[in-house]
């Protein structure tokens, strides 16, 4: 049988789900696929678009075994280090049009440098990024005035930003719509609510959801193992990415963090010196607009906490 174009939708490591316009086989590569200067763990992943070749081999589908044959060129992807080896990198997906990075004041408490490395690793790759405050509906009045100052940070920097509740629906016509006939990738740490708000969007999915101990706030385990996509009934992709409790940094060189922080960058301009790294030179107009309020302080310290790694520690924060 010829080649036959489709899309991967779901990868367990050695097997790939690949979706054509009227179905869907199980597959296996041949052979080996290599991004250039990057090691993964994964040679494909959810998003790639490939050709593969139908054989007599029977799936347990019931239908033919594919193997994937060639990989064509992605337009970007979004990468996070590998979980057991530590100068690896797992790829999440690939040609996505947006990133939403699900974020919970508690019940699990998402870090400040949490969502500024995420952030700084969408730009990286040039993903639009969306920060999506949930479960708006549990939190107190003290606890709702941290959340608008975090909203307020990320909002004034030029990132979209939502507050929504499954449980009330705010925000949800609005995530919605921008989910609409758009391949997007939802990430955030175990237990913030990824696959209920996708539940919430396409009831049809039915994804399982992560329920969080009332005794001791954590989750009890990931429900979701591995990135899988899934077609929306109102059009689009949906990505929906294992639950991450950390974001390390990958393959960036000192010189280039400033660039993925927007408000540094378009400031950097004004400092004394070219190549000021913004951390003790004289004449640093970061620095000053930082001590002013101009920019944040948590951002200022997500920056420094990214420069200051070196190599092994960089490969050392894990996932």
């Amino acid at each position: 049988m010829g080649l036959q174009e489709g899309l991967v939708i779901k990868s367990t490591g050695s097997r790939y789900t690949v979706k054509t316009s009227n179905d869907e086989f199980e597959c296996r590569i041949k052979g080996k696929f290599r991004m250039k200067g990057i090691r993964t763990t994964n040679p494909l992943s959810v998003g790639d678009l490939v050709y593969f070749s139908l054989q007599d081999e029977i799936s347990e589908r019931g239908k033919p075994m594919g193997i994937i044959s060639k990989l064509k060129p992605r337009k970007n992807y979004i990468i996070r280090k590998s979980v057991n080896l530590s100068k690896e990198s797992h790829i999440l997906a690939a040609n996505i049009d947006q990133a939403f990075i699900v974020v919970t004041k508690k019940h699990p408490v998402t870090t400040l440098n949490f969502i500024d490395r995420f952030l700084v690793t969408a730009e990286a790759y040039n993903i639009p990024a969306v920060v999506v405050f949930n479960k708006i509906d549990i939190y107190t009045s003290k606890e709702m005035e941290k959340v608008n100052e975090w909203y307020g940070i990320y909002h004034e920097i030029g990132y979209k930003c939502l507050a929504t509740s499954t449980k009330t629906g705010q925000g949800m016509d609005e995530l919605k719509k921008l989910m609409t006939n758009k391949t997007s990738v939802f990430t955030g740490n175990s237990g913030v609510g990824k696959s209920s708000l996708i539940n919430y969007i396409d009831s049809n999915l039915n994804l399982k959801t992560d329920i969080i101990s009332e005794a001791s706030h954590k989750s009890g385990k990931h429900t979701t193992t591995f990135s899988e996509m899934f077609e929306l009934k109102m059009g689009g992709y949906i990505v929906d990415t294992p639950g991450i409790r950390s974001f390390g940094m990958i393959d960036m060189k000192d010189d280039d963090v400033s660039h993925y922080f927007p408000e540094i960058f378009a400031i950097s301009e004004a400092c004394k010196f070219n190549n000021c790294t913004h951390t003790h030179e004289p004449g640093c107009n970061v620095k000053e607009q930082v001590e002013a309020g101009e920019i944040s302080i948590s951002r200022y310290e997500s920056y420094l906490s990214i420069l200051g790694e070196d190599e092994d520690e960089k490969y050392r924060i894990g996932f």
